[in-house]
C-alpha cells in the first residue's frame, strides 16, 4: 500500500511534506533523532490539538509528552504516516485520560492562542468559538489550520472518509465565521 502511494506520488510529480517519512520508515523503531525531528516539526500544532481536549495547557503538554515518550521508548514501530499517527495518538491519550478521570481539575485558564496584532480579546473569542464547536469539527479545524495537514491526512488520522472530513471542516468554518462576526475588523 505504501509503495503504491509513493509510486503514485512520483508518477504525478507531487510530493507532500510527509511522504518523505513514509518512504524512509519501514517496520522499525524510530531513532532519537527522528523523534526529535518529528517533535520539532509538529510539536506546536500537536500541543494546540491537545489543548482542544483540555483547558489546562500543562495537561495538554503531558498528553503530548506521553505520546513522544512512547516513540522514544520504542513501544511502537515507525508508523507509515507519522503525522497521522501523532494526531491519533494524542487524541487517544486525551480520551483515555478523560475516561480515567484525570482531567477534572482545572487550575487556571490560560489562552493557548495569541493574536498576531496582540488583540487578546480576539484570541479569546477564537478560543471560545473553537470550544463551542462539536469535538469532531474542532479536531479537523486544528489539524487543517494549525498543522497544515491535508484533508486526506486528517481522514487517515481520524479514521474517517475524506468526504466526512471535508464536511466537518466546511461546517466548522461556517460556524466560526458566524460566531466571530462581531470581532471582524472593518
Amino acid at each position: 500500500m505504501l509503495t503504491s502511494r509513493v509510486i503514485a506520488i512520483r508518477e504525478n510529480g507531487i510530493r507532500d511534506k510527509h511522504s518523505q517519512w513514509a518512504e524512509a520508515l519501514g517496520q522499525r523503531k524510530l531513532s532519537r533523532e527522528e523523534v526529535q525531528q518529528l517533535y520539532d516539526m509538529h510539536g506546536g500544532p500537536l500541543l494546540a490539538y491537545a489543548c482542544s481536549f483540555t483547558a489546562d495547557r500543562a495537561q495538554a503538554e503531558d498528553l503530548l509528552h506521553q505520546v513522544f515518550a512512547r516513540l522514544l521508548r520504542g513501544d511502537v514501530n515507525a508508523p507509515d504516516v507519522p503525522v497521522a499517527y501523532l494526531y491519533r495518538a494524542v487524541r487517544n491519550a486525551a480520551l483515555n485520560t478523560r475516561r480515567n478521570g484525570r482531567l477534572h481539575t482545572q487550575l487556571e485558564t490560560v489562552s493557548s492562542f495569541v493574536h498576531q496584532g496582540g488583540d487578546r480579546e480576539a484570541a479569546l473569542a477564537l478560543e471560545g468559538a473553537l470550544r463551542e464547536l462539536p469535538a469532531e469539527q474542532r479536531e479537523v479545524v486544528v489539524m487543517r489550520i494549525w498543522s497544515g495537514m491535508t484533508l486526506e491526512e486528517i481522514a487517515r488520522a481520524a479514521g474517517e472518509s475524506v468526504n466526512t472530513i471535508a464536511s466537518r471542516y466546511r461546517y466548522a468554518l461556517a460556524k466560526l465565521r458566524e460566531r466571530l462576526k462581531p470581532h471582524e475588523n472593518g
